[in-house]
């Protein structure tokens, strides 16, 4: 994804992003000389991450260590990179679970990505392709992109979702692509670079979608971490389907963990190990998961046709449940003084005596709210950001965790900032209401309860809460517009960028997006290579059979070479005849090889034009970045040499003036 576009995303601010304690853990294992006791000390704030934290170094990594009991132990255990990829992942689980975008399946997404982390980890102890911990991390947020587009246009996805669920609807990405001028992967990708993932993983990521277009080398560690994530991926798209779709999918499981090294029967232990896991910490996550699938009797049931397990990691016509979201009061009813949809509203009662939560109960009751109740701390914690209450009555004297503590913990999540909490005590000087204040409530009430006191603070926490859910709705109409602005802005850089003729990339992105690769492959120290490809003859063409045959030639030239270049290939429309192709990681013997496939593919065309018929051919450079070549510059130098041997050599060919691994002269190929 370019760079340009992502930063102009980011700067919109809504992007699904980590909050509060969590951006603070994140912030604090960059730095090069943070303590684990400082960092121990912060996640300590967050009781329900340390109880994840500790769950993750004993059930996921530390399995032959003694048992952890400590954050500090936890940290220890599982290393600073995974713990800043966990955090993160587990912020956006706590914020981003509900959403506006009636028809994505919020607790689907959680629940598959969940499966995923967990079987990439184990796949990942049994082959050792990376850091199991690293790469439980990896899996959880793996389809992040998604996610995002559904919080950046939840109305236009739920349109594109709904679209894509139609019978002969054209694929998931390219309605996205026409919609927002991105997708979901493009998106993947960016938030994953921007949140510091090493180039391996997001390469992993990126490519796990697409496996057999990978140019990874068999038995590299690349290749490695890949199948893991591939394998991975299929567990949870079983574990998320139904008993049919289970069964369909059960061959693509065993045929990508055959790839993996792993025997039929270990699959099996390791996929039954990892449904437990996956049960168990949808628990802790408070999923809605549906039953476990039996890899066993996966297994039993015999072979199924590969072409039909091969199903696509996201589908496209997966049941997506509508969500049910928090109602909006409407305006006050200007005769009774009162909010019409108060039925909706939530209320959380925190506090460990019975009798004080029956009676708050019967006054909230009383004033129509939905009232929920939770006995200790740490349970109040977990209830308010899973029901995202408006209203909160909550002791000072709490079990776990103190009244003032969860004040102050909710109130750096992006969830707590909008609840109303009022703080319960048994004394009422003014030492107790500084400190209420001072740990973030909005109001402080004095027992013994006085019912009528209650509701009319109640009252006035409502009218605090209706004006701050109008300023969410003014806001959310201005992100809105300023989202629509940035589609719009979007394809308006696309259209500059693009040749309208061909639908190529142009010249001016060309030489924007070598750079790019050309400046990676110098930091990571991978091969690039590229290609000049200049149509034999066009002037001819022109001016025999005149510029509208001419042009159809370029669009027919445009489509051979779109289907013949890989995946991770760019093609750009430099000049009137002229392509350059864009190689990342390739080496010179495999882009001479990928050039000829699509000089062969241009030397299959032929145009009719009149009573005669128009050959298209190509004579076609290749150069691969070297270490002495000074900048970009000198590469695109080297491969339209190869073009102009080419040419010389008689045309419909391809040449290089490099070296290759065979001969010490110049090499070329031909039809």
């Amino acid at each position: 994804m370019d760079s340009t576009r992502f930063e102009q995303i980011r700067a919109s601010g809504d992007l699904p992003s980590p909050k509060g304690i969590a951006l603070a853990v994140i912030r604090l294992t960059r730095q090069q000389d943070v303590s684990t006791a400082e960092l121990a000390r912060v996640i300590g704030a967050d009781p329900a991450f340390v109880g994840r934290l500790i769950k993750a170094a004993n059930g996921l990594v530390a399995f032959s260590r003694r048992p952890v009991a400590s954050v500090h132990e936890a940290l220890m255990v599982l290393g600073l990179p995974a713990v800043r990829t966990m955090v993160l992942g587990f912020s956006l689980l706590s914020h981003y679970r509900r959403g506006a975008c009636q028809a994505f399946d919020y607790n689907r997404f959680w629940s598959a990505s969940l499966a995923r982390a967990l079987a990439a980890q184990v796949f990942a102890e049994r082959t050792r392709a990376a850091p199991a911990d690293e790469l439980f991390a990896v899996g959880l947020l793996g389809s992040v992109g998604e996610l995002s587009l559904a919080t950046l246009y939840p109305a236009e996805y739920a349109a594109v979702l709904e679209a894509a669920s139609r019978p002969g609807a054209a694929p998931l990405l390219e309605l996205e692509q026409a919609e927002f001028a991105m997708n979901h992967r493009e998106l993947t990708g960016a938030m994953l670079q921007d949140w510091g993932l090493p180039r391996i993983f997001i390469d992993a990521v990126a490519q796990s979608h697409d496996p057999e277009e990978t140019h990874l080398a068999d038995g590299s560690r690349a290749r490695r971490m890949l199948q893991v994530l591939v394998a991975a991926r299929d567990v949870a798209e079983i574990c998320v389907s139904d008993d049919v779709a289970r069964n369909r999918l059960a061959a693509g499981l065993f045929m990508d963990g055959a790839r993996l090294g792993i025997e039929r029967e270990c699959i099996v232990a390791d996929c039954e190990r990892i449904a437990a896991l996956w049960l168990d910490w949808g628990g802790l996550l408070q999923l809605e998961q549906p039953r476990a699938p039996n890899f066993a009797d996966l297994a039993e049931a015999g072979p199924v046709v590969v072409a039909a397990a091969k199903v696509p990691a996201v589908s496209q016509a997966r049941k997506r449940s509508a969500v049910k979201l928090p109602a909006t009061p409407e305006p006050a009813d200007a005769a009774a003084g009162e909010p019409a949809a108060r039925a909706h509203q939530r209320a959380l009662i925190v506090d460990d005596e019975p009798r004080t939560r029956a009676g708050l109960r019967a006054v909230l009751e009383q004033a129509h709210y939905e009232v929920h109740e939770a006995g200790d701390g740490r349970q109040g914690m977990e209830l308010a950001l899973e029901l995202q209450p408006q209203i909160m009555i909550l002791d000072w004297n709490l079990p776990e965790l103190d009244g003032p503590d969860l004040v102050r913990s909710l109130r750096q999540t992006r969830i707590g900032q909008a609840i109303y909490m009022i703080l319960l005590t048994h004394s009422g000087d003014d030492e107790h209401l500084v400190a209420a204040f001072d740990a973030g409530a909005d109001d402080f009430i004095a027992k013994p309860l006085r019912p009528r006191v209650l509701a009319a603070r109640l009252k006035a926490g409502q009218r605090v809460v209706r004006l701050q859910q109008e300023v969410e709705r003014e806001h959310e109409e201005i992100r809105h517009f300023a989202s629509q602005l940035a589609v719009t802005n979007r394809r308006l850089h696309e259209a500059a960028l693009t040749d309208a003729l061909t639908g190529f990339p142009n010249r001016r992105y060309a030489i924007d997006r070598i750079q790019q690769e050309w400046s990676a492959a110098q930091r990571w120290g991978r091969p690039l290579s590229c290609m000049i490809i200049d149509l034999d003859n066009f002037k001819q063409i022109n001016d025999t059979f005149g510029h509208d045959v001419g042009d159809e030639v370029l669009r027919s030239a445009a489509d051979a070479l779109r289907g013949a270049l890989r995946g991770q290939d760019v093609v750009c429309r430099t000049g009137g005849d002229e392509f350059l192709a864009i190689c990342p990681e390739t080496d010179l013997a495999h882009a001479l090889s990928c050039a000829e496939r699509l000089r062969k593919a241009l030397d299959s065309l032929s145009l009719q034009a009149g009573d005669a018929r128009v050959a298209i051919s190509a004579s076609i450079g290749v150069a691969m970045r070297e270490h002495w070549m000074p900048d970009v510059d000198a590469l695109m130098k080297q491969a339209d040499l190869g073009a102009y041997l080419a040419k010389q050599k008689g045309r419909n060919r391809v040449a290089t003036v490099q070296k290759t691994g065979e001969s010490d002269g110049v090499a070329t190929a031909a039809d």
